[in-house]
Formats: structure tokens, sequence, C-alpha cells
């Protein structure tokens, strides 16, 4: 299992992997993803994620690897993974077809921690969430599913093999949506 790991909490979700015993690969260039069953793409500042994808020449082979393999982005992460975002200086991987607005629920002194309940392989599971500069989906395609929504918002949505969510959990020791994205992407894609 991997973490792309150019910017953001990184670190983070290796521990939370780790927690699980699962081994985590930090992916800095394209031959980090050899072999690997899915990635995490963190949050964190996604124009210096995107410029840095480039300039590490991993647009094309992430891309194509975000396509076959199962992918989970946080924050930063589903801004990177989406079709159209509200800013010209990111170039997103157009993985799910999501319309966003970056830091759609104000800047980083507007940061909150909610918990919210949704239904997660039928069981209703309580989530603890941090949304810090957070991106707000304004639209998305057919075949996207909400599996969360918070004050109206869709928060947790997933398409084929690619996982979203606007905000945080790997910042919490609740490993239940990590365990959700192994159990229901990566371990289904075997």
């Amino acid at each position: 299992m991997g973490v792309l790991a150019l910017q953001g909490d990184f670190e983070r979700h290796l521990y939370r992997l780790n927690s699980l015993n699962i081994e985590g690969r930090e992916v800095r260039t394209n031959k980090n993803l050899d072999g690997l069953d899915g990635l995490i793409i963190p949050g964190g500042e996604s124009t210096t994620m995107s410029e840095l994808i480039d300039r590490f020449g991993m647009r094309e082979r992430l891309t194509e690897f975000c396509k076959t393999k199962a992918v989970w982005g946080t924050c930063a992460g589903l801004i990177m993974l989406a079709t159209k975002i509200d800013n010209e200086k990111v170039k997103p991987l157009n993985i799910i077809d999501l319309d966003v607005m970056r830091n759609g629920y104000g800047r980083q002194v507007h940061s909150s921690y909610a918990e919210f309940e949704v239904t997660l392989n039928g069981a209703p599971t309580l989530l603890k969430a941090s949304f810090i500069r957070a991106p707000v989906v304004r639209g998305y395609g057919p075949d996207v599913k909400v599996i969360a929504s918070y004050h109206n918002d869709p928060v947790l949505l997933f398409s084929g093999k690619c996982l979203v969510s606007s905000f945080h959990t790997e910042l919490h020791e609740d490993l239940t949506l990590t365990k959700y994205f192994l159990d229901n992407f990566v371990a289904a894609d075997k």
C-alpha cells in the first residue's frame, strides 16, 4: 500500500496503515508505484502537490495508476483526483467526476472538527473528521455515489475504485475509514 509522499501529511497515513499491520510505502517517484495494490493521496496544499507531481515527472504514471488501482484522496487528495476545480494553478488528475471548490469551508482559522454518522458496510458508524481548508464538492457526475454529507455538502464519495473525503480522519486515532478503504477498495480489487 502506498502513500503519495511529495507533500502533505503522508506520515500520518503511513502510521495508520502500520497500526493496521499493513506495510505502507512512501511514493516519491514513478518507480515507487511498482507492485502497489493501492494508493492514498493525503491532504496538504494542492497547488504545491500539483507542481511537485509535474516537477518529478509523475503525472502520466500517477494518472494511469489511479485509473486502474484503488485510490483514496483526503482533502487536497480529493482536489487532485477531481475533474474540475476552481483554480487554474492546480492540474487535477481527472479520476473522479467532481466539481470542487478549494478551501470551500474557509481559511485555516475556520478549521473545524466534527463527528457525524455514516453507514459503512451496512452499519451506522460515527466518523471523526477535521475540516482544514477543506474543499467543497459543488457537483458530481452520475457514476459518483455519496456515502456521507455534512451540512448538506457531500464529504465522502466514491466512484469505481476511487474513494474521496473532503476531511481528514488520519489526524484522529479512529481507524474506521482507513480500514473501510482497505477492505472495500484495495482488497476488493485483488
